[in-house]
Order: structure tokens, then C-alpha cells, then sequence
């Protein structure tokens, strides 16, 4: 139905006041993407598991699992060791999972410590569970992925991190410059498992597999040898625990797009860019709601609405250079998290040799340049990679302890009399020595020979 001429005017008005006031325009598009309606149409009774399980698609998915290795689930079973079991047992699960009569066995609970303080639990199933369960993905992912919405950057194929924040950079530079920043209380903690089926069942339409994935969710956690029986949440550490995630989050991300605002998405961390803090806030209260249609709850001392220079997201923050130009940075928390890992593998006491110090570095901070180098800051990266060497030259001095020894060495490796003596002079002196006359005898060439990784 088209609009008539007064109908058409008022409608033009109204998206202009609306700009005005950093209000977004509410999008004309549908609502659930055609892709997973098809993707419900085409799944055949049963067809969805036998394909999960043919042979190639199994192949494909234990090369992943064995590519992840990961630690052992609850039966005790490493990777190798299931290798060996499934020889024998595979013909019989496979019978049962085809007959519907496959039972998951329950995930090992394990805490990491957070970033930011605290512990992360994750839910470590077996290795045969994280078989099945990669095969599943594997069929069902090109299936439901292509129904989400464009603005979810998080564990789908062909996106990354990266791409989610400089959308982020591109809504503040065209000035979209307060954020509604959201984190979710124990997101993966809480997802309620009717809520989440309902959503995956509108998607496909296979009992099998639906059957299959709710005893996935219902399986119980194994803690200090005591199985705990669990009715709500999809534990992080399994395979289909992202693709659930986003097929649950992405109603609201649907919410957002045809009330046409600028958003970005990754996993459960949500930013929200419009042009005021009223804006923001209204955005917040209807957040609040659309979360809680799916059980879910804001954590409100992680969540604000505020200017988007200085807040994090997916370790990054965003400030403004010259001509008003928004541009990448790492932020402050990363940088001091990269600077506590250093300390800790470059730590005096360490009784470690310079060759095991640099292949510690080797194995962590080309991990994190690789993350970090969109940050169009190189001032800092050149800071930190002096910080580094400043760190390794003060290592090697308290290495070879004695004066004598530092002559020696430093005499060895071109050191004049009189600077191998002044240096040597003040053995004990390790940080304030590892500066100025012995940055030109450990040149950063020394280093580059140990292997030690730059960052700029």
C-alpha cells in the first residue's frame, strides 16, 4: 500500500524531526530474515541429523576437534583417547542418536579468572559430545547464519571483531556519538531454554536435531565429581554455544533494525550509537524490555549511556585526532593487561634463560599485535616496545649478576672500556642500568637475533 500525498509529506516531516533529535528511523524491512524461514522449509524430518552425521561431515568436524584439542570432559577422556574409543563404540552411538535415544553426558565445570576480575565459568563437555556437536554446527550454521542480521559480528563465519569495531568507528565519525553501551548479567548463565527452542524451532523445522539440542542444554554439570542438574543456560565451551547464542539474541537485533537504529553486536556485548543522551536513554528503557521478553536482564553497574570516546569495546576505544577525525586505539584495560602479562614472563626472579624468556614472548605478543593493529596510535605501540626492551635489558644484567661478568659480557659484545666499566660499576642497579649507554650495546639487533618480537 503506497502513501498518498499528505500521508507521504507528514511521514517526511516526521523522519526529519526525528533526525533532529538523534531519534533513528524506523526501518521499512521485515522482520525474520527470508534465509531462515527457507532454512525451516527445506529441513526434512530427520534429514538434518543423517546429513550432520555422514561420514565427510564427521570427518571434517573431528579435524576441528582435534585441531582445538581442548582438555577432557567428564568421562576423563582426552582427545587421543576418544579417538581410540570411538573405534569401538561410534556404530552404537550413532544407532542411538539416529533412534533418538543418544544422551549427552554432563560438562565439566571450569572457572577462568576474568579480564576485568572475577571468574568465568565454562562448561567442558566430552570430546565425543564436542564431536557431535561440531557436526551438527557444520550442517546447521549455512542454514541459520544467513538469517541474522547484518549489525551481529560475533563467532560467524567470514566476521570477525575487527569489523565490528570500525562499524563502531563509522556511526561516530557520521555523529552518532553517545553510546548505549550493554553488557548482560550471566548471559550465558541465564538463557532459558524454552525461550531459546521456541526461537531455534521457529528456524527449523527438524525434531531430531531440536530434540537432540535441548538434551545439550539440559545435560547436567559434573563439579568435584557431583553431577548438578541444570534448567536454564547453554555453558561457553561447546560448539553450538555461539550459534545459539545468536540465534536467541537476534530478535532484539531485529528490534533495533526497524526501529532503524545504529548498532553493532558481538555475542552478547551490544552498543547502541545515537546523538544525545536523551536518545540514549530511551534506547536503554526499550532495551531494558526487549531483554526481558527473553528472560534476560541487564547488568546495570556494567551498562551506561555515554559519549563513545573512552568507552571499551572488544578491547578497543575511540578518540578524536585532528579535523575531528574518530580513530582506533587500544584500550587503557588492554594495555595494562599486556603490560601485567610482560611483567610476569619477564620477572627478574624468574630463573629463566634469555632464548626461554623470548620464546614466551614469541608464543604471546604477536597474538597481540595481530588483535591490536587496527590502533592507529603507533606512538604508543613504539612507547611499549621500549618499555619491552627496557624490561629484557634489565633481565639480562641480572643475569649475569656479578660486575665481572658484566665487563666481560658487555666488553664481548662491543662495549668500550669506560662504558663496560660505568655500567658493571653499579651491578645491582639492574633497571637504572639497563638504559641509555646499554641501549646502544643491547640494540634492538641483539634482540631481533634472540627472536623477540616487535611491536612497531
Amino acid at each position: 500500500m503506497t502513501l498518498g500525498g499528505a500521508g507521504r509529506q507528514k511521514s517526511e516531516q516526521s523522519e526529519r524531526s526525528l533526525k533532529r533529535r538523534g531519534e533513528p528511523v524506523r526501518d521499512k524491512g521485515s522482520g525474520e530474515a527470508p534465509v531462515a524461514r527457507q532454512a525451516q522449509s527445506d529441513s526434512g524430518s530427520g534429514g538434518l541429523l543423517t546429513r550432520a552425521l555422514e561420514r565427510e561431515n564427521l570427518a571434517r568436524a573431528w579435524r576441528r576437534v582435534k585441531a582445538n584439542a581442548g582438555s577432557a570432559g567428564s568421562d576423563g577422556l582426552t582427545v587421543g583417547q576418544t579417538a581410540e574409543h570411538l573405534k569401538a563404540h561410534w556404530p552404537r552411538i550413532k544407532a542411538e542418536l539416529l533412534e533418538g535415544r543418544y544422551r549427552p553426558q554432563p560438562v565439566r565445570r571450569v572457572q577462568i579468572p576474568k579480564a576485568g576480575g572475577g571468574m568465568r565459568e565454562l562448561g567442558i563437555p566430552t570430546a565425543t559430545d564436542r564431536l557431535i556437536q561440531q557436526a551438527l554446527l557444520q550442517v546447521l550454521q549455512p542454514l541459520i547464519d544467513p538469517g541474522f542480521s547484518e549489525h551481529s559480528y560475533g563467532f560467524r563465519p567470514g566476521r570477525r571483531a575487527h569489523d565490528a569495531v570500525c562499524r563502531a568507528q563509522q556511526y561516530v565519525q557520521a555523529g552518532y556519538r553517545t553510546v548505549v553501551d550493554v553488557d548482560l548479567e550471566k548471559f550465558f548463565d541465564r538463557v532459558n531454554h524454552d525461550v531459546l527452542m521456541d526461537r531455534l524451532g521457529k528456524r527449523i523445522d527438524d525434531q531430531a536435531v531440536l530434540r537432540l539440542i535441548r538434551r545439550y542444554l539440559q545435560a547436567g554439570i559434573m563439579v568435584h565429581g557431583v553431577v548438578l542438574e541444570r534448567y536454564e543456560g547453554t555453558p561457553q565451551g561447546g560448539p553450538l554455544s555461539p550459534l545459539l547464542a545468536n540465534v536467541l539474541l537476534d530478535e532484539v537485533d531485529r528490534e533495533l533494525e526497524g526501529r532503524g537504529h545504529r548498532f553493532v553486536r558481538y555475542a552478547d556485548d551490544c552498543n547502541v550509537y545515537v546523538r544525545s543522551q536523551r536518545a540514549g536513554e530511551r534506547v536503554m528503557a526499550a532495551l531494558r524490555k526487549l531483554y526481558g521478553r527473553l528472560r534476560l536482564k541487564i547488568n546495570e553497574a556494567k551498562s551506561t549511556v555515554a559519549s563513545a570516546f573512552g568507552r571499551q569495546f572488544l578491547g578497543y576505544c575511540l578518540w578524536q585526532g585532528p579535523k575531528s577525525e574518530v580513530k582506533r586505539a587500544a584500550a587503557a584495560q588492554a594495555i595494562e593487561r599486556f603490560r601485567q602479562r610482560v611483567r610476569q614472563v619477564t620477572k627478574r626472579n624468574g630463573g629463566r634463560s634469555m632464548a626461554q624468556v623470548a620464546q614466551e614472548l614469541r608464543d604471546y605478543v604477536p597474538g597481540w599485535k595481530a588483535y591490536f593493529c587496527l590502533a592507529q596510535t603507533p606512538r604508543v605501540m613504539r612507547e611499549l616496545d621500549e618499555w619491552l626492551r627496557h624490561r629484557l635489558r634489565a633481565l639480562q644484567l641480572k643475569q649475569w649478576r656479578q660486575g665481572t661478568t658484566m665487563y666481560r659480557e658487555l666488553r664481548a659484545r662491543g662495549a668500550s672500556p669506560v662504558q663496560a666499566a660505568r655500567i658493571a660499576g653499579n651491578a645491582r642497579r639492574w633497571w637504572h642500568n639497563s638504559r641509555y649507554e646499554l641501549n646502544r650495546v643491547l640494540p634492538l639487533g641483539y634482540f631481533d637475533r634472540l627472536g623477540v618480537p616487535r611491536l612497531s
